[in-house]
C-alpha cells in the first residue's frame, strides 16, 4: 500500500515537472553574428600625371633685335616681297634661353612708294609674320619695327611703322648751283674768246647751266629708301608668345648662327654718295 502511494507521488511529480519544462521558454542560443563582407582595401590612387612643363611667356611689347638677311629698297622691292631676318641677341626668361641667337623671322613688304622727281620721299612698310626657333618650333604673329639702326640714313615713322628715305633738297640745290657755276665758267670763256665779252658770256652760261641743272632735277628721282643686308632693327611684339618646356629644348638643335646676317650694313647717305643728278 505504501509502495502504491510512493508510485503515485512519483508519477504526479513527473507530470508536474514536464508541465514546468513545457511552460518554460526554450533557452535561446545566441545567434552567430552575421558574416560581414571583408572591408575592401581602397585602391591606390592613380599616380598623378607628370607635371606639365613650365610655360615661358614672352610678353607683348618685348623688343627683339634683328639683322636683315636680304636687302629691301623702294627701287627693287614690290608689295608682297618676303623679308628675312635673324635674331642677334637672345631672349631669356627665368634663366632659360627662350629665343636664341640665330632664330629666324620672316616678314612681308606691305607697301612701296618710289620717291618723286620733284618732291616726295621713298617709303615702304614691313610687317613681321613669324618666328622660327633653331629646333623648328614656329609661332605666327604680327609685329612692327620699333627702332632702326642708328647708322641708317633712312627715317622710321614710329606711328605708322614706315621706313622713309632721306630728302634731297640740299642735293637738288647743289646740283643747280654746280651746273650754274659750270655754265658761267664755260660761258665766260667762250664769250671772251669769241667777242671779248666775258661778262656777257658768263651770264649767258650761268643761265644755261641753271636751266640744265633744273632739268636734271626734274627728270631724276630722289634717293630711294634702302635697308641693306646686315642692317639691325628692333621688332616689337604686339601679342604674347607662349612656349612649353619642350618648345625651348635646344639640346638637339644648333643654337646660334653667327654671321648669316652680316653684311655691309645700312647704305650710305645720299649726301655722302654725292650722286649726280644730271640726266645725261
Amino acid at each position: 500500500m505504501i509502495g502504491r502511494y510512493i508510485a503515485v507521488i512519483l508519477i504526479a511529480a513527473g507530470v508536474l515537472l514536464g508541465e514546468d519544462q513545457a511552460a518554460a521558454p526554450a533557452a535561446t542560443v545566441p545567434d552567430k553574428p552575421a558574416a560581414t563582407a571583408p572591408e575592401k582595401t581602397p585602391a591606390p590612387a592613380a599616380a598623378p600625371a607628370a607635371a606639365a612643363g613650365h610655360e615661358y611667356v614672352v610678353d607683348p611689347g618685348t623688343r627683339i633685335p634683328l639683322s636683315l638677311i636680304n636687302s629691301v629698297s623702294t627701287k627693287n622691292s614690290t608689295e608682297g616681297d618676303r623679308v628675312y631676318l635673324e635674331t642677334v641677341f637672345p631672349i631669356v626668361l627665368r634663366g632659360k634661353m627662350v629665343i636664341p641667337v640665330g632664330s629666324y623671322v620672316a616678314g612681308t613688304v606691305t607697301k612701296v612708294t618710289r620717291p618723286g622727281r620733284v618732291k616726295g620721299r621713298g617709303e615702304f612698310y614691313i610687317r613681321f609674320d613669324s618666328l622660327t626657333l633653331p629646333n623648328g618650333v614656329t609661332r605666327d604673329f604680327k609685329a612692327t619695327i620699333g627702332a632702326l639702326d642708328g647708322r641708317a640714313s633712312e627715317d622710321l615713322d614710329r606711328k605708322e611703322g614706315s621706313i622713309k628715305g632721306e630728302g634731297n633738297k640740299g642735293g637738288d640745290a647743289r646740283t643747280v648751283g654746280e651746273t650754274t657755276a659750270s655754265g658761267a665758267s664755260i660761258g665766260a670763256l667762250a664769250g671772251g674768246l669769241s667777242s671779248g665779252h666775258a661778262g656777257e658770256g658768263a651770264l649767258l652760261g650761268a643761265a644755261a647751266g641753271a636751266t640744265a641743272g633744273l632739268i636734271g632735277v626734274l627728270l631724276t628721282r630722289g634717293p630711294d629708301a634702302v635697308l641693306a643686308r646686315g642692317t639691325t632693327l628692333d621688332m616689337i611684339l604686339d601679342r604674347q608668345l607662349t612656349f612649353s618646356e619642350n618648345d625651348v629644348d635646344f639640346s638637339k638643335a644648333y643654337v646660334g648662327n653667327p654671321g648669316v646676317g652680316n653684311g655691309p650694313g645700312p647704305a650710305p647717305s645720299a649726301k655722302d654718295r654725292h650722286a649726280s643728278r644730271w640726266p645725261f
